[in-house]
């Protein structure tokens, strides 16, 4: 393997290191969305990785950024902006077909924009997937918020990386330093806990996370085929090192709620009691 297939999303997820962490990736997407039920499901980057495969969602799209690593080279018709509604004008044009390269799939949708300022209304979609997207955007911060803007109230919000915490992470940060890294990340790899914080910050409710891909990183098939034992091993003695995490998180909005017209009910006065009689002293005395 290169130094270009480490570096470059597209090359690396051919290599088999990359195989192995889509292929965990792929199952737990399509064991985790099949349940999430809309109108409107975006997939943010990452082409390589179909997340919304097993989503029954009418509207699914895939939105690319021309400058992100993970989204090039990939080609789609026009489509999503149609039914997920405009933004100042810009989806007219973001829907252009960008860069000719792998076929789109079945049923999807795609937009070329920019994934700093997504061109949705506010509230409009249901699910947000983001595989890996935090890793190549240059500001993750306003990823995130843009990705709470778009959300409508109880939206899900999905999110993949690879955990620095781990085997893979302490190889990645010997390989910034040496100059070559072992997966491919325009930025450090954030940490589980430091994104857990920043999605409660935005209001998330964090519903569920997962690790996985506990071999070590190696970059031959033979060698991770010896160490697969290591799988049920570390999701029971060592799941916070797997080498990536899932998040799923909800979007809570807090506040007044109308539950309908309020009945007053007017407040029932005890019965009255009858004057105690009184004798006329003067009657009977005569």
């Amino acid at each position: 393997m290169t130094d270009r297939a480490i570096i470059d999303w597209p090359a690396w997820t051919d290599s088999p290191p990359g195989r192995y962490v889509l292929d965990w990736e792929q199952t737990q997407l399509d064991r985790v969305v099949s349940d999430v039920f809309g109108y409107h499901a975006l997939q943010l980057g990452l082409p390589q990785l179909d997340a919304l495969r097993e989503n029954r969602m009418p509207c699914r799209g895939l939105v690319l950024d021309a400058a992100s690593g993970a989204s090039a080279p990939y080609t789609f018709p026009r489509g999503l902006a149609a039914h997920a509604g405009t933004r100042r004008g810009a989806a007219q044009g973001a829907a252009q077909a960008g860069p000719t390269g792998l076929p789109a799939p079945a049923g999807r949708s795609a937009v070329w924009c920019d994934l700093l300022d997504l061109p949705f209304e506010a509230q409009s979609v249901d699910l947000i997937v983001m595989p890996h997207t935090l890793e190549f955007t240059s500001d993750p911060h306003r990823l995130l918020r843009e990705a709470e803007r778009v959300l409508m109230p109880e939206g899900q919000l999905i999110i993949l990386g690879f955990n620095s915490l781990s085997l893979w992470g302490a190889r990645q940060s010997v390989g910034k330093v040496t100059g070559k890294p072992f997966v491919p990340a325009a930025v450090d790899l954030i940490a589980f806990t430091r994104l857990k914080d920043w999605i409660k910050l935005l209001g998330f409710d964090l519903e569920r996370g997962r690790f996985g891909c506990y071999r070590p990183p190696l970059a031959s098939d033979q060698w991770l085929a010896r160490y697969g034992f290591m799988e049920a091993a570390g999701d029971r003695w060592w799941p916070i090192f797997g080498a990536t995490y899932m998040i799923k998180a909800i979007k809570r909005v807090r506040g007044m709620r109308l539950v309908g017209p309020l009945k007053v009910k007017k407040p029932v006065l005890a019965p009255g009691l009858a004057p105690a009689a009184t004798p006329n002293t003067r009657n009977h005395t005569q």
